[in-house]
């Protein structure tokens, strides 16, 4: 039989071939893009006319809203594999986090902390590359429905100030499981990325106004990911994301 995790990620690292149906999680209808660091700090006014949910960029005053923190459980007593073991490099034992996971893994037999990270590392590149391209495409088959909005909403407001962001995705030097749980069936799970971009915006012109076409820069970023356990799209859609200190 097939790992279903491994499945997962697979899909994950080929999504152009699969086309998901549903949107699961929980939603906030106020998620940001993809942590811009040079985007312009009055980026966060919306023109006149523009949508309700028009993305603030980080560096506004405003705190972007998370999803409502899920409460971890007792791990399951039939675990099959000792407890010290479990989440060995991803949680420490009796944490939190290392609850939540167990919450998770309660429910769904065979689920893999490390092969989870390994795929959003993966999503997590294709979605910055994504939102600097404005592919649209790509982000819906990652996002849930209100936060490919925000995003949709954010690109279309670059396109109309007649400006392109480029990025150029130097790698992810950490990716560590911050906050996990379940709540019902559904379960979060909530990741700080460590990564770097060169990335920079360019005006109508093509001159740069924003950023370094050369410079690397250390970005941190917090993002939600949720999915329903038990269910048969095996996918984590992203439900949240923030841009940390």
């Amino acid at each position: 039989m097939f790992d279903i995790y491994t499945i997962i990620f697979l899909a994950l690292a080929v999504f152009i071939f699969i086309r998901l149906r549903s949107v699961l999680g929980q939603r906030t209808g106020r998620e940001r893009p993809p942590y811009d660091p040079y985007s312009r700090r009055d980026a966060a006014k919306a023109p006149a006319g523009a949508s309700d949910k028009v993305v603030n960029f980080p560096g506004t005053a405003e705190k972007p809203v998370l999803p409502e923190p899920v409460e971890p459980v007792e791990p399951a007593a039939d675990s099959d594999e000792p407890a010290p073991a479990r989440w060995a490099g991803v949680a420490e034992v009796g944490s939190a986090v290392a609850n939540g996971l167990d919450a998770i893994a309660a429910q769904e037999k065979g689920f893999d902390a490390q092969h989870f990270l390994t795929g959003a590392r993966a999503a997590y590149e294709m979605i910055v590359v994504a939102f600097a391209n404005g592919d649209r495409a790509s982000l819906r088959d990652l996002l849930a429905r209100d936060v490919f909005d925000g995003f949709s909403a954010a690109i279309a407001e670059r396109e109309q100030r007649g400006e392109t962001m480029e990025t150029q995705f130097v790698g992810v030097e950490k990716a560590e499981i911050i906050e996990a749980g379940a709540k019902g069936r559904s379960a979060q799970i909530t990741v700080r990325f460590h990564s770097q971009l060169i990335s920079a915006t360019r005006d109508r012109s093509g001159a740069v106004i924003d950023g370094d076409a050369e410079q690397v820069a250390d970005v941190t970023d917090v993002w939600t990911f949720s999915r329903e356990l038990g269910a048969r799209d095996p996918n984590w859609k992203l439900v949240a994301t923030e841009a940390a200190s």
